[in-house]
């Protein structure tokens, strides 16, 4: 008799757009029959969405920690486990190969491995749908996951990427980086309509569990707004003369002098001198014009970021920024959990997925969407009547 949680879009009007809430981390993997009722039943509801609201509002959607948590819940997986970020994108990804056009959204990236191999599956996808904004769509994939593996230095090692767009040039991004000694995961939500800037505040919301200061001893964030100059002098340092960066690095290596705290931000053991070199002519050679051209030169990952953040502070005074990513901290809304009593769960909780039920819905769902294409929309004006 309660009323339903409602998501939608306007979740995302809200001025502050990063939100944190539990999500630990847990091995595992969902098995195949599950697997299989998770793909279609996640292809059914994106069909009806980007049927009744267009393929941009599946986008905004997938980009809303909350929203994303929900779908993962009514799919039938662990309602509060980091495999749910990676299950259901999985899942979303096999829909497009099931239903093909017809899904209206393309799906690329995944765990490991197969996240590097998002900017070819991009390009294909772009020449098969004639999109002309291919390689600014790989762009997209490939800044959005350097500023979290090297930009962001927040304790988490991404492991998971999915680029999710659309044929009209519209993207999202989900992914997702492990912090094994807390056993937390940080899922990241990029939605491009909101970035206007890849290097200055460009998330379009955040999910992880940690609920108090970062637990990472030596946070560096470069995509703060605060860390403007700091990102303007690292650039300029890499531009002007990288002598003087390896001379500084290799100074500051040899002894803690140059940092007085007892834990001082750089030590020998962070540092690859040879390699760091190396990346550091390299860029110098591509004289990037700002940091996001710093930052997409090729082998310029975290250690190379935080060398020349700390030697911008030293030697232009442009203080670092080492808070972590911003959040409302809203631990209370945990209305997608609610999702979870949809179908059950993988593990039991609150029940044991219920396959009947499941099957029956997506039949459903499938039949719906597939007599509203036809002019039919019984059954569709019966889901509006019980949504409402």
């Amino acid at each position: 008799s309660r009323e339903p949680p409602q998501f939608s879009s306007r979740h995302l009007s809200n001025p502050m757009k990063r939100r944190i809430a539990e999500l630990p981390l847990h091995g595992g993997k969902a098995p195949p029959w599950l697997f299989k009722r998770m793909a279609r039943l996640a292809g059914a509801v994106t069909m009806a969405i980007v049927d009744e609201h267009g393929p941009e509002t599946m986008l905004d959607r997938l980009s809303d920690p909350w929203w994303f948590q929900a779908f993962g819940c009514i799919l039938g997986f662990d309602w509060h486990s980091s495999g749910l970020t990676t299950v259901t994108c999985g899942a979303l990804k096999e829909a497009a190969k099931i239903f093909g056009d017809d899904l209206g959204i393309i799906v690329a990236g995944g765990k490991g491995g197969t996240s590097r191999r998002t900017p070819d599956e991009i390009a294909a996808a772009a020449d098969r749908h004639g999109i002309t904004s291919g390689q600014r769509l790989i762009h997209a994939s490939r800044m959005s996951a350097k500023v979290d593996s090297a930009a962001v230095q927040d304790g988490y090692q991404v492991y998971h990427h999915s680029f999710v767009f659309t044929p009209g040039g519209g993207w999202c991004v989900i992914q997702q980086g492990m912090n094994e000694n807390n056993g937390q995961a940080r899922r990241y939500h990029w939605h491009g309509v909101t970035v206007d800037d890849f290097v200055c505040e460009p998330h379009n919301a955040l999910y992880d569990g940690v609920t108090s200061a970062s637990l990472f001893d030596a946070t560096l964030n470069m995509v703060a707004r605060e860390a403007g100059d700091n990102r303007n002098a690292s650039t300029s340092l890499v531009r002007d003369d990288p002598d003087l960066v390896l001379d500084l690095v290799q100074h500051a290596t040899e002894g803690p002098t140059l940092f007085a705290p007892r834990h001082h931000w750089l030590l020998p053991s962070d540092v690859n001198g040879p390699r760091l070199r190396k990346i550091v002519r390299q860029a110098h050679e591509h004289h990037p014009a700002d940091f996001e051209a710093l930052l997409g030169t090729a082998g310029v990952g975290p250690a190379t970021v935080r060398s020349l953040s700390l030697l911008a502070e030293l030697i232009y005074d442009t203080p670092a920024c080492r808070e972590d990513l911003p959040s409302s901290r809203n631990h209370g809304d945990k209305r997608w959990a609610d999702y979870a009593y949809a179908h059950g769960g993988k593990d039991g909780t609150p029940f044991p997925v219920d396959r009947q039920t499941y099957d029956l819905n997506i039949a459903l769902l499938s039949d719906a969407v597939r007599k509203a294409r036809m002019g039919i929309t019984e059954k569709r004006d019966a889901l509006k009547r019980l949504a409402s």
